[in-house]
């Protein structure tokens, strides 16, 4: 099964829109984990596991692993997520971009060394930078739209002149790039930031059904209710929202899990609600 037809079943199986981000940071473990040499593995493990029932996916940083000599957890950890919960698609968070050579290799490390059953990547070096990640049609490919970060706007909002006659921001062209052109495959999804719920609503609009990755709920400030109304599908589906440290720190002490557990159970609800 490729990872749109996993996504699609796994938002009707499970009623869920939550992409659970793993995002390793040692210094916010609980003090269970100091001793602990594989710590990074076990914690994301544990946060996995307990939360697996919410989530429609999902989304290890590789900056969060690789920073600290983690790959090999990673892969672990991704092995673990396809064995103990087959019908959850794993995104590999790594917003790759690079020459079509370079770019080959980084499609290799992310669908050959980590097996992720998709990948975010960043468009703005063009199609050819990206293609060798669309050529893999059973996997999907994340690509970067309208960030959730403060500074999106200094190039993302540049208005670029449109056959019309007139000019749209630059995000606007990706999406509608995207959609049209790229994802020949079917296999293409957006970020689109839930700090921008005015600009989700535009992205919607622009390629339909196709599938938006979500970030910046959470710690960031976005409004989860806000993004469903703005963002969600023709089918009240379409979206991945991605809560990563409100998930893995929603307690520091032994309860870390469970606690977890009830914040991606309270994201899933308050979503359900709103769709």
């Amino acid at each position: 099964m490729g990872f749109m037809q996993a996504l699609r079943a796994r938002w009707s199986a499970a009623d869920t829109l939550v992409c659970v981000g793993l995002d390793p940071e040692p210094a916010k473990f609980p003090q269970t984990f100091a001793a602990d040499p594989d710590a990074v593995f076990a914690f994301c493990r544990d946060i996995a596991d307990a939360t697996a029932e919410f989530a429609c996916a999902f989304k290890p940083q590789i900056a969060h692993f690789a920073a600290l000599g983690a790959e090999d957890a990673l892969e672990r950890l991704i092995a673990h997520l396809h064995a103990a919960h087959p019908g959850v698609p794993v995104i590999l968070d790594a917003k790759r971009g690079d020459i079509g050579s370079t770019a080959q290799r980084y499609a290799v490390e992310a669908f050959g060394r980590y097996r992720a059953d998709a990948v975010t990547v960043n468009p703005y070096l063009g199609r050819d930078s990206v293609q060798p990640f669309l050529d893999h049609a059973d996997r999907g490919v994340v690509i970067l739209c309208r960030t959730s970060n403060p500074g999106a706007g200094d190039l993302q909002d540049l208005i670029v002149p449109d056959d019309g006659g007139g000019g749209r921001p630059l995000y606007q062209h990706v999406a509608g790039t995207i959609a049209r052109d790229w994802n020949t495959h079917g296999n293409c999804a957006l970020v689109v930031g839930a700090t921008w719920p005015a600009q989700l609503a535009e992205v919607r609009a622009i390629v339909g059904d196709m599938p938006l990755l979500v970030p910046g709920v959470g710690a960031q400030g976005g409004d989860a209710e806000a993004v469903v109304r703005n963002a969600k599908s023709a089918d009240g589906t379409g979206l991945l929202v991605s809560s990563s440290r409100a998930i893995l720190y929603a307690s520091p002490g032994d309860d870390y899990a469970d606690a977890a557990a009830s914040a991606a159970r309270s994201l899933r609800d308050t979503l359900n609600a709103a769709r």
